[in-house]
């Protein structure tokens, strides 16, 4: 079993077993969840394709299997299957045990677009790098869609995906070589700005952010759709 692969079923095995925990009931949601989560991957799966073709990122041969669809190795299309299953999973626990960890509309609506700008303008100083240029968009669009959204999901999300960054950076950090000898996944220096957190890529948090929020949105309007059904 590759490094990456046991990385997966690890961060997978304790999510999906409590989906069955008789209080959150998070099997319940899967009708919601599991499209969502296809129908978001698939589009991260295309830019990952493409990404891996130029040379933005690549695999380390000793830490994955030989099989490959796509050019991509089979533990990364798993990736976008069970990192977004055991992050939303976390996200909806927390919102269950602690309903009241929501921030204030005013303070979101401002925070929000305090963010939106200084991305904007961030864009403009890192539009020859393609990975960072890419995230910062990613994360632009996904803020404006929140916004409109009547759910008001950054309220809670903001709280929550700090949580999630702690399991986050435990795997990514494996991922990008921290605890190991070699990175898993491999980053062209002259795409990204070169800026680490132990030795996570600073547009990692970005890129995981907008994957879990785009996919926290598409459940939702999953969720309205099932229920006027």
């Amino acid at each position: 079993m590759s490094l990456y692969l046991f990385l997966l079923l690890f961060s997978i095995a304790i999510p999906f077993a409590l989906s069955f925990d008789k209080k959150v009931r998070f099997y319940k949601m899967w009708k919601s969840v599991l499209p969502s989560i296809i129908i978001i991957g698939a589009l991260f799966i295309l830019k990952d394709v493409y990404f891996t073709r130029l040379g933005i990122w690549g695999f380390n041969a000793a830490y994955i299997s030989n099989t490959r669809l796509m050019g991509l190795p089979v533990e990364e299309w798993l990736f976008f299957l069970v990192i977004p299953y055991a992050s939303i999973f976390l996200h909806y626990v927390i919102l269950y045990y602690y309903p009241d960890w929501q921030l204030s509309n005013k303070f979101v609506v401002i925070f929000t677009w305090t963010l939106i700008v200084m991305l904007i303008a961030a864009i403009g100083f890192n539009y020859k790098k393609t990975y960072t240029l890419v995230v910062l968009c990613l994360v632009v669009f996904s803020l404006m869609l929140a916004l409109s959204d009547k759910t008001r999901i950054l309220n809670r999300f903001f709280i929550s995906f700090l949580i999630i960054l702690v399991p986050f950076f435990i795997f990514n950090g494996v991922l990008t070589g921290t605890f190991i000898h070699e990175e898993v996944v491999w980053y062209n220096p002259s795409e990204i700005t070169g800026i680490r957190l132990l030795t996570v890529p600073v547009e990692d948090i970005g890129y995981a952010f907008s994957l879990l929020l785009l996919n926290l949105l598409l459940i939702n309007n999953f969720q309205k759709l099932f229920k006027q059904q």
